[in-house]
């Protein structure tokens, strides 16, 4: 095999830190700038009839947008990525793959937000959803019917960070000419790679880890199936749900220094998670890298890492839940999650306020979980923060 040239840093013998860096860019050439300009041409000049450079309307194809879909897609180790307005703008795209009647089977746990569009404005059009534990083999098989055309995963899942399989699940789904899609948002194409384990589309909310500064909002999808490119590459212009140029700019900026980033996310997480399973006012910690997780050793077969996410359990309920978040103080109270910053939430009454409460109460979704996104600022910081934070919820109990 020849070695690839200064314009083929894609190429999977590089390293992840390589292709993140490189991946889909080259010098410009007019100028030679190293780093790729913003294009925020609307139309481009064609040299005869028809006949362009590969850009002709902005909506269509845009040589920044280009540049962050191909990095991306060299990231999960796919042929092809496809960026978005926002990570419900490629869940919505990927929705308009199917038709009136075709049924899907999403993760129990899942974001909000998904839930909220699958059962609120997806099943107005006609399609059909069902809600299990995907992690479960025979809840797998008794959620799929005749009609089944797409599977809804995320592993780890928000916020309980419960582990499916991939590879299994994918061969399951390929026996059945199903779709399986992966978010991918938790653990990054730096810790995850489910294209290799199988998957059909893999998707991501680029606002968190992808972006990684809380100041984009976007999604992308990445897939290596020709026949399902085609199809959301028409969907993506039809449909029009595109990012702006200088977002796919700033995207790029941040994917730039993801490995890094990751690796500071795992490392403070995983002291905060040691930290809080020895602690008397916690009830439990849910963090795949811990050997408590009950999928720890699936998690450490199928990533390559733990990720910065994790949940725990405050001993009580919503007025201990309370307290706690109103005296942290490094943590922002926020929403969201994958920033250089630490944010913090409930997620009862926060992200996942739009699941029903008795929904929420079968999966465990109590006033008592809180979750976490552990940023890298200075770990010892960030546990001294929770613990004078904690010390207020024990001043309360006296």
């Amino acid at each position: 095999m020849s070695q690839p040239t200064k314009k083929d840093l894609s190429y999977s013998g590089f390293g992840f830190g390589t292709r993140a860096i490189h991946a889909g860019q080259c010098a410009e050439p007019t100028t030679g700038a190293v780093i790729l300009p913003i294009s925020l041409s609307t139309t481009f000049q064609q040299s005869s009839p028809g006949v362009h450079q590969g850009f002709d309307y902005s909506r269509s194809g845009n040589p920044t947008r280009r540049a962050f879909e191909e990095c991306v897609a060299s990231l999960e180790k796919g042929k092809y990525g496809l960026a978005f307005a926002s990570g419900l703008a490629a869940t919505t795209t990927i929705t308009h793959l199917l038709k009136a009647g075709d049924h899907v089977v999403c993760m129990d746990d899942v974001y909000g937000g998904t839930r909220r569009y699958f059962t609120r404005v997806a099943s107005n059009l006609g399609l059909n959803f069902s809600f299990a534990d995907l992690s479960d083999q025979k809840a797998v098989e008794s959620a799929v019917n005749e009609h089944t055309k797409l599977i809804w995963l995320e592993t780890p899942t928000n916020p309980l960070l419960k582990i499916t399989d991939i590879k299994s699940l994918a061969a399951f789904a390929k026996q059945r000419n199903i779709i399986l899609v992966v978010d991918n948002t938790f653990m990054s194409p730096y810790f995850q790679n489910p294209l290799e384990l199988g998957a059909t589309i893999v998707m991501h909310s680029v606002t968190k880890y992808l972006n990684g500064h809380s100041d984009v909002v976007m999604g992308v999808l990445a897939t290596s199936d020709d026949e399902i490119y085609t199809r959301l590459k028409f969907l993506q212009n039809s449909i029009g749900a595109i990012p702006a140029p200088f977002d796919c700019f700033l995207a790029i900026r941040g994917l730039k220094t993801l490995h890094v980033r990751m690796r500071e996310h795992e490392r403070s997480a995983t002291k905060i998670a040691k930290h809080l399973e020895a602690h008397p006012l916690v009830e439990r910690v849910v963090y795949p890298g811990l050997p408590s997780h009950p999928q720890h050793q699936l998690a450490a077969t199928q990533m390559k890492g733990f990720g910065g996410m994790l949940s725990f359990y405050i001993k009580g309920g919503f007025e201990e839940s309370r307290v706690f978040l109103e005296n942290i103080r490094i943590f922002a109270l926020a929403e969201s999650l994958g920033g250089v910053e630490s944010l913090i939430e409930l997620p009862s009454v926060m992200t996942h306020a739009s699941v029903p409460a008795e929904e929420r109460a079968k999966l465990g979704i109590s006033d008592g979980l809180v979750r976490l996104s552990v940023g890298i600022e200075d770990v010892e910081d960030l546990i001294a923060d929770i613990d004078q934070a904690l010390g207020h919820v024990a001043a309360l109990k006296k």
